[in-house]
């Protein structure tokens, strides 16, 4: 008897029977609540015959590349799918935003698919849309031998061939419906809107006053509504992670206009971090980079009564732009011929404190520039006036961070130039740090909460994108947001919290490769 574990079940095989029963009842209560035990139960399959070697070959291993993160291909609004093990069962649970503009609320979700064993050394695929319980249905992944004019697909049963008239890409599956007649309505496309609008936002066409919102909510059902037979689904990693990292990187929700909550990922790069849709809208498609934030370039927000004032963000923003701009220009773009990040006078982060190579008397003052201030004494802020917000509880606080550390740093620099491409361990190590440490720990907190970045606006269809100045606020660990200048509008993001198994970058490497892939199926 062996472990599962790659698959997420932790259990020994023999235990599994007890999980799949547990399974059967959660998924009466929970995933098809109009269907009862009893007539649920009856089609059931037997496990208490079935071999437990059948259930790892049949099921498990031949199922396994398909666990993890998917991207469901629906043009411009993409998704998040998570096919996980839970029991004897393999489901895939479409993710969907919380109502808008309910962003700290928690995610919803669906499922979309399911497979389990209905007999010995036979898997059962089965469609879970629409509202008539659990159907027949097809998944389509494995071996691709190219030929001419197409491909020949291998499916998961290898008697079974299908011809698709295209080449599959590598981390790739579709699933079909085979039954569609589950997924329609007695009462029509009127019932099914009404009852899609509902689910999607948590209210009624009636509720919706703006006429451009209704249109776009209307456009979504129709072009969304053709999808529901088959799809075809893009593995996608969760970003890696750095101790330098400004904050964990990973899947957010956030708010974007008309368009309701969407899901964002937050990735760094070096001394950039990027916010990449996983959905998206027909202004900026999923796949797309949302935000681009500058880590070099930190903006010290004025205070409460000086950020109300637009004109004055504005300003202080639109300068650093322009010094961003020109060093660019002189440097020939914001990468150097390697594909690192250009040196900056500052860097934005500071390396853990080393337990070797500190200098007599420098570990306490150093200690305390690397560390933000506490929750509980952040800066106060204020959306200046004019900005507008689809939530107008956005948090009132955004973090601190020390100002002894950059000054260091800056000092530093300018001093010795060739320290703009030193880490803060290396530069801890020189004498120069320890001879100023002393003085700069009496120095005070300053508040750098924010950054310059861009966002990237466009017209419907993705027409004229172009990236329009904003800024990064920092408000902790799980929220940040980002204010559009050119749109007067604020997006605030808040982690998604759920663990995803399966999902990890197999290196960064990969992780990049998906990012340009997912990009480019809507460039």
């Amino acid at each position: 008897m062996f472990l599962v574990t790659e698959y997420g079940v932790c259990e020994n095989l023999r235990k599994l029977e007890i999980t799949g029963v547990s399974c059967r009842d959660v998924y009466a209560k929970r995933i098809n609540p109009r269907v009862k035990s009893g007539r649920f139960m009856k089609i059931l399959p037997d496990y208490e015959h079935m071999e437990y070697r059948d259930v790892y070959t049949c099921l498990l291993h031949r199922y396994r590349h398909i666990l993890g993160l998917w991207q469901p291909d629906i043009g411009p609004y993409g998704g998040l799918l998570n096919v996980v093990v839970d029991g004897f069962f393999i489901i895939g649970w479409m993710y969907l935003p919380p109502h808008d503009p309910h962003v700290d609320d928690p995610m919803r979700f669906k499922p979309l698919f399911r497979i389990h064993l209905m007999e010995r050394k036979s898997a059962t695929v089965e469609c879970m849309y629409g509202h008539r319980g659990p159907h027949n249905g097809h998944i389509q992944e494995g071996l691709v031998v190219p030929l001419s004019g197409g491909v020949l697909r291998v499916t998961c049963d290898p008697l079974s061939l299908v011809w698709m008239p295209k080449i599959m890409k590598k981390d790739e599956f579709s699933t079909k419906c085979n039954q569609t007649d589950h997924h329609r309505m007695s009462g029509g496309r009127q019932e099914e809107f009404r009852t899609w609008l509902r689910e999607e936002w948590g209210r009624t066409l009636e509720d919706i006053f703006h006429e451009h919102m209704q249109e776009l909510i209307l456009m979504k059902f129709i072009y969304t509504s053709q999808y529901d037979n088959c799809l075809t689904y893009r593995r996608i990693y969760l970003p890696p992670s750095h101790p330098d990292d400004l904050i964990r990187p990973g899947l957010f929700k956030g708010t974007y206009g008309s368009h309701g909550l969407e899901i964002v990922m937050l990735s760094f790069h070096g001394k950039h971090a990027r916010g990449t849709k996983i959905t998206g809208d027909p202004n900026i498609p999923a796949g797309q980079q949302t935000v681009e934030i500058d880590l070099r370039y930190r903006i010290q927000l004025p205070d409460v009564e000086s950020l109300r004032d637009f004109s004055e963000l504005s300003r202080i923003v639109l300068e650093v732009g322009e010094q961003v701009r020109q060093e660019q220009q002189q440097e020939g773009g914001p990468e150097d011929s390697e594909g690192e990040p250009r040196p900056g006078p500052v860097q934005p982060h500071a390396e853990p404190p080393a337990e070797q190579g500190r200098e007599p008397g420098d570990g306490e003052a150093l200690a305390a520039a690397e560390q933000p201030v506490q929750s509980g004494q952040g800066q106060p802020f204020v959306l200046p006036v004019g900005v507008s917000s689809r939530n107008e509880d956005y948090p009132r606080t955004c973090r601190m961070w020390g100002l002894r550390r950059g000054l260091l740093e800056l000092l530093a620099w300018g001093l010795h130039p060739s320290a703009s491409r030193c880490t803060a361990t290396e530069l801890r190590g020189g004498q120069l740090l320890s001879r100023v440490s002393t003085v700069f720990s009496r120095l005070p907190m300053c508040r750098l909460t924010a950054f310059y970045g861009t966002g990237l606006i466009a017209g419907h269809g993705f027409t004229s994108p172009e990236r329009t100045p904003g800024v990064f606020v920092l408000f902790d660990e799980d929220r940040f947001g980002f204010i559009w200048l050119e749109l007067k509008s604020f997006s605030l993001y808040s982690r998604i919290q759920a663990t995803f198994r399966n999902a990890d970058s197999p290196s960064p490497q990969a992780f990049e490769e998906m990012l340009k892939n997912i990009q480019s199926l809507t460039s």
